[in-house]
């Protein structure tokens, strides 16, 4: 998957080093899950959702990427802790809760927050960017991470 913005590339690499303060602003059409993360439908993925207004320029580009990278994003784990106290598969939910059958998302402000959520999306991205397949993004991301001290996500390994 390539994007067409060389400044993309710049740009999630910059969110290695992001680390935010969500934005906890309710409307209409959003809702807090039991963990406290804000989720929000949006049409598809090239809308994103209200939360992020509020949010540096870098964490909106992560964003924007995931949810352009949700089949890659599917297979990756997440290391933060969120498998457990947010209910999440992968790091594709840290971002995106579903993808629906008609193009629409459902997403997640829990990456807003979360400094390894966002470098995993970005590492990932960034591999797939350069050809790797998605058995050798997978095996990084757990090889990277295998040292962390929380539970990962029990994320199925990529077919």
């Amino acid at each position: 998957m390539k994007f067409p913005y060389k400044s993309t590339l710049i740009m999630l690499s910059l969110a290695f080093v992001v680390s935010a303060c969500g934005s906890n602003k309710e409307q209409v059409h959003q809702e807090h899950t039991m963990s406290g993360d804000l989720q929000e439908k949006t049409t598809s993925n090239r809308i994103m959702p209200s939360f992020l207004k509020e949010q540096p320029e870098e964490i909106r580009m992560v964003y924007e990427a995931v949810g352009k990278s949700t089949e890659i994003l599917k297979w990756i784990p997440c290391f933060c802790g969120c498998g457990e106290s947010a209910g999440h598969a992968s790091n594709m939910n840290c971002f995106v809760k579903e993808v629906n059958k008609d193009g629409s998302l459902v997403w997640d402000d829990h990456g807003t927050r979360c400094g390894v959520c966002l470098q995993i999306a970005v590492q990932a991205i960034k591999m797939k960017q350069e050809g790797k397949s998605l058995k050798e993004i997978r095996v990084f991301i757990d090889k990277t991470y295998e040292q962390s001290t929380v539970k990962p996500t029990a994320t199925p390994l990529p077919m």
